[in-house]
């Protein structure tokens, strides 16, 4: 719960921002009683994936997004193998394949 209060603001409409997330998900080493009512007190909806139960929660659909985008981020040489000192030299390699991530998805959907 002490990695759900240090959350930053979450920057967004104008306004207050908001102090915490909506929902939270997780896998089934979270899923326990005590951190579902910390959630519960805290106003964020859980989908944290229920301990002792079968898998197929649905909670794979989501975790499979994040994971592949991931990779996606991590085929770049440069960024598999830290050659830069400076971290702000390795964020922008980051920040460059990001961007050629999404040129090659537009390119795609638009031809």
């Amino acid at each position: 719960m002490n990695l759900v209060d240090d959350i930053p603001p979450i920057r967004g409409r104008r306004g207050r921002p908001r102090r915490k997330p909506k929902a939270l998900y997780g896998d089934r080493q979270y899923g326990t009683p005590r951190n579902r009512k910390g959630l519960k007190e805290r106003g964020i909806e859980d989908h944290l994936a229920r301990q002792r139960t079968p898998h197929g929660s649905g909670l794979g659909k989501i975790r499979y997004v994040v994971e592949r985008s991931l990779a996606w981020v991590g085929q770049a040489r440069r960024l598999k193998i830290r050659y830069d000192k400076l971290p702000s030299i390795h964020r922008a390699f980051h920040f460059l394949q990001l961007a050629r991530i999404c040129c090659t998805i537009l390119q795609r959907d638009f031809c």
